[in-house]
């Protein structure tokens, strides 16, 4: 990954009246909510394409209730069926979301939105949506092959290639599904070419779509190159002739784009040969899931804890739908009851707006689950730390993790070496910026003890997460006291992996944690 931006932002293309988002997933109505109508780096932001609940949400008085005590949401709010300069999607695991489209606005909306909270982290993709690489077969990998496409690694599904492929292969490949850095799989690769303009999709060697907006798009007055087809969205359909054209005219563009990658040249070293838009990623700590709940509440019921209980599994997203549709206005802080003039009514929160009991009951973690530590990096890698056992489960948001350590080296940062039969043993509690490890030998005595400081803790049913903040505390056996790391921290801040008031918070945690040890 990458977060070097140049010397700032593409600059935006002089027709460009504003900057036009899609968004999908299950963040959809509180990014709606947060740009839509608003203004990003002086540009004018709307969201288009919106789907059926979205355009039904906001279409109405704020000051109108259903019957069910949803909120009407922003009043007469539109969204245009229109090519879209970027698509914000939520990523697999529901951690963040990627924005791919046109350099620019890419560029924008990952700006704006690592704006959410503090604990939003963003990154630059180093090989984006559509990109077309040089690449080098490396290895099978059961079902594909691992491409090197010089700044970074790609899969290549044997089903997305048009050949054979073996070791050593020289190819021209394009990123059909680009990944997060935080994910363990590599970007998905094809040696087709395609083209995704918004409403249309371009495909060389393909075959034309079906549908109403197939039919319409032969009046448009837009040649599109020989040996690629146009094949339509089905969103497409409602769109009017000026929105068509400008989708397959921006396609058309693109296409010429990939025109200048030339064929694969054996004696050239892997690497890039033509873009056609970027990619960043947005991940998403525990107080932005929180804020992105108030901007979601001002259009619409949400219940406290809405996208950290979203976030936890497909089956809890489910259940938070069914939750908000049978309760309505019950829910603390939500739209239901109402004062004359349209405010919300005062109702007492919970001190921490996540129902922690009611989620982990229902999808884990329990005591006697394997919980995995995933540690996330501040340039967006994730290192699993294993697994371990859950000896102890508090319902108030805590767990307890016992892990058996293998023997040889010292422990990180403390002077004590591995030894057989030693433990690790973490106690991990959501929402805390810090947690500690304690290791122990066969015995019972205690080695040392790590505290690692960090984004405030997640513990999902597989894994506990959050992204290592760098500096920490260790206390050795003999009770001595070290800060450490605080150098790494400051390179993460020089290199923009870490903003100021994050860094400043991690301190400060520092500071406390190192004072009560």
């Amino acid at each position: 990954m990458s977060d070097d931006a140049g010397d700032g932002p593409p600059a935006v293309p002089a027709d460009a009246e504003a900057l036009s988002v899609r968004v999908r997933g299950i963040y959809t109505t509180a990014l709606t909510a947060l740009l839509h109508d608003s203004t990003t780096d002086g540009v004018p932001t709307r969201v288009v394409q919106a789907s059926e609940p979205i355009r039904d949400r906001f279409a109405g008085d704020p000051d109108e209730r259903t019957a069910g005590g949803e909120a009407a949401g922003q009043s007469g709010a539109t969204f245009p069926v229109a090519p879209a300069d970027a698509t914000v999607t939520t990523t697999g695991e529901r951690q963040g979301v990627g924005i791919s489209g046109a350099p620019w606005a890419v560029a924008r909306l990952r700006e704006r939105l690592a704006g959410i909270s503090r604990d939003t982290l963003a990154w630059h993709a180093t090989l984006p949506a559509g990109a077309v690489c040089q690449g080098v077969v490396m290895d099978d990998a059961g079902g594909g092959a691992v491409v090197d496409c010089g700044p970074a690694s790609g899969y290549l599904p044997y089903a997305n290639s048009d050949d054979y492929v073996e070791e050593g292969d020289v190819l021209r490949v394009q990123v059909r599904d680009p990944r997060p850095p935080w994910d363990d799989d590599r970007p998905e690769l094809g040696t087709g070419l395609v083209v995704d303009a918004g409403l249309v999709e371009l495909r060389r060697g393909g075959t034309g779509g079906t549908g109403e907006a197939a039919r319409m798009a032969e009046l448009l007055p837009v040649e599109v190159p020989e040996g690629w087809a146009p094949r339509w969205d089905r969103g497409a359909d409602d769109a009017d002739l000026d929105a068509l054209e400008a989708a397959l005219s921006r396609g058309v563009a693109r296409v010429e784009t990939l025109a200048t990658a030339t064929d694969p040249d054996p004696d050239e070293a892997p690497g890039l040969l033509a873009t056609i838009g970027a990619t960043a990623w947005c991940w998403f700590g525990r107080e932005s899931r929180f804020e992105l709940d108030e901007h979601r509440r001002g259009v619409t019921t949400t219940m406290p804890g809405h996208h950290r209980t979203k976030a936890t599994a497909g089956a809890a997203s489910a259940a938070v739908d069914f939750a908000e549709a049978v309760a309505g206005d019950r829910f603390a802080g939500g739209t239901g009851e109402r004062t004359a003039g349209g405010e919300a009514a005062s109702r007492s929160e919970p001190e921490d707006p996540f129902p922690f009991a009611a989620v982990t009951r229902q999808f884990g973690p329990r005591e006697g689950d394997r919980l995995a530590l995933h540690h996330g990096k501040p340039d967006g890698r994730l290192i699993s730390l294993g697994r371990g056992e859950v000896t102890d489960y508090d319902p108030g948001g805590s767990v307890t993790l016992r892990r058996e350590m293998s023997p040889g080296g010292t422990y990180d940062a403390l002077s004590a070496e591995r030894q057989a039969g030693d433990v690790a043993v973490t106690t991990l509690k959501e929402g805390r910026w810090w947690y500690p490890t304690v290791y122990r030998a066969d015995d019972g005595s205690r080695r040392g003890t790590y505290v690692n400081v960090c984004t405030p803790v997640e513990l999902f049913p597989d894994a506990a997460r959050y992204v290592d903040l760098h500096v920490d505390v260790v206390k050795e056996a003999d009770g001595t006291v070290r800060r450490v790391d605080d150098d790494e921290l400051d390179t993460a801040v020089d290199r923009g992996h870490v903003s100021e008031a994050l860094a400043r918070k991690a301190r400060n945690v520092a500071t406390a944690v190192e004072n009560a040890l």
